[in-house]
């Protein structure tokens, strides 16, 4: 989420948009890929030794080294293993590894917003047994993991999202389904409401349902956007005053993640959108009044209109150019089966995205798992165009301290929607 790929990689996505945009060429080409894949010697090993090199964030390791083992064990007799953890972060991984694919990690973990960039540069291997995946797998988690229907990477985690949550001794049920509700509360005790302006990943909420027109265009790289519109019962301008509207109420505060938790455990924060990794903190500071719940609804035009959200994956990817690439994959496919996937939830609170494991009465029992699940029937994948991140800081930065300099709202939706659908990244 809220990563920025570099200028050269957008043009190498262009490139391979150009190529696949002919019928079925880039399908075909996927496939002749996935062959290669299987007819490829990757078994043979030097002295018997498969050495492979997984990038993971370190809080991960432990959980990670488990499987390891028991990946080991699995396939005792068959060759000897050394298998590295190296620390890489998952938001950086498109821009690390492609800056020398051949010497990168022989897995890599990644969000969904990541997967066309490492498609379009070659990075990636398809998945061998895409179809026991998809079947193991969410629907949304598969399409995530997707290029022109060729999945390219094992889902691994359903909880990419953000949610509401809130302190249970302040907000009633009935509070939390709308955000005028909920800051009425907060003033009235004394508190905050937080939320992230500075993301345009968060400020989409604001957007999503309103029904004007924001998205990618074919090139894999432009936007194509009219939330300046003057038309319509939902205009840009109605947008842009609803937030003026809650930027200067007296129970909001912008901040980011740390500055929700701080406040959560300071006690000056009653509530605040963020995700599922933010759950152990919140449970800390809260306690048994924890609540999370989807977003709430705002005033919009005098309607209530449901916040939005992106909703994103994480998953496993293989570099295409493994020497021991065979393995590789079987290696990502175990770290993302089932019985793993339930074991990263039991020890990480990471939400899974295979059905089963999903299902469970112990991911049912989570909070914040729960609201990202029921969020995400008002989410969308994150697919846009480089241009839209700092388009949207700036706007929110401008919103979030009051629209300081009295600029006409009108002059400010026009600015954004010129950055969002620039034609070239600045």
């Amino acid at each position: 989420m809220k990563k920025k790929i570099l200028a050269k990689l957008l043009m190498m996505a262009v490139l391979c948009t150009t190529l696949a945009g002919c019928g079925s060429t880039g399908q075909s080409e996927a496939q002749d890929s996935t062959e290669s894949v299987q007819t490829e010697s990757t078994t043979e090993t030097k002295d018997g030794v498969v050495t492979l090199t997984v990038w993971a964030e370190e809080a991960n390791w432990d959980v990670l080294n488990k499987m390891i083992e028991s990946f080991k064990q699995e396939h005792a007799g068959e060759a000897e293993f050394e298998i590295s953890l190296v620390q890489q972060s998952d938001a950086e991984t498109v821009n690390v590894l492609l800056t020398d694919i051949y010497n990168a990690a022989d897995i890599f973990p990644f969000a969904d917003d990541q997967l066309n960039a490492l498609v379009a540069a070659g990075a990636v291997a398809p998945v061998l047994n895409a179809d026991e995946v998809k079947e193991a797998n969410l629907e949304d988690a598969v399409a995530a993991a997707s290029v022109n229907d060729v999945l390219y990477a094992y889902p691994m985690t359903a909880d990419n999202g953000y949610f509401m949550y809130y302190d249970k001794r302040y907000f009633t049920e009935e509070d939390v389904k709308t955000l005028e509700g909920m800051l009425a509360v907060a003033e009235a005790a004394g508190k905050k409401i937080t939320m992230d302006w500075s993301s345009g990943w968060y400020l989409y909420s604001f957007f999503g349902n309103t029904g004007l027109d924001f998205g990618i265009n074919e090139d894999g790289v432009t936007n194509h956007c009219n939330w300046n519109t003057t038309e319509g019962s939902i205009k840009g301008v109605d947008i842009a005053q609803s937030m003026y509207d809650i930027a200067t109420h007296p129970g909001f505060m912008n901040v980011g993640d740390a500055g929700f938790l701080a406040g959560a455990k300071d006690g000056s924060v009653i509530a605040g959108v963020s995700g599922v990794w933010s759950a152990v903190e919140v449970e800390k500071a809260w306690g048994k009044n924890y609540g999370a719940v989807k977003l709430p609804t705002y005033t919009c035009a005098g309607k209530q209109i449901q916040m939005a959200s992106f909703k994103g994956y994480k998953m496993l990817g293989v570099n295409y150019y493994s020497e021991h690439k065979e393995w590789a994959l079987k290696l990502a496919d175990w770290f993302t089966n089932e019985e793993n996937q339930t074991l990263r939830f039991e020890e990480r609170s990471q939400g899974p995205s295979n059905k089963n494991a999903a299902a469970s009465d112990a991911v049912g029992k989570v909070p914040a798992i729960q609201a990202v699940i029921a969020q995400s029937e008002f989410g969308v994948l994150q697919k846009v165009g480089n241009n839209y991140w700092d388009a949207m800081t700036e706007y929110g930065e401008i919103m979030a301290a009051g629209n300081p300099s009295g600029i006409m709202l009108q002059d400010i939706m026009d600015n954004l929607v010129a950055d969002i659908t620039a034609s070239t990244v600045r």
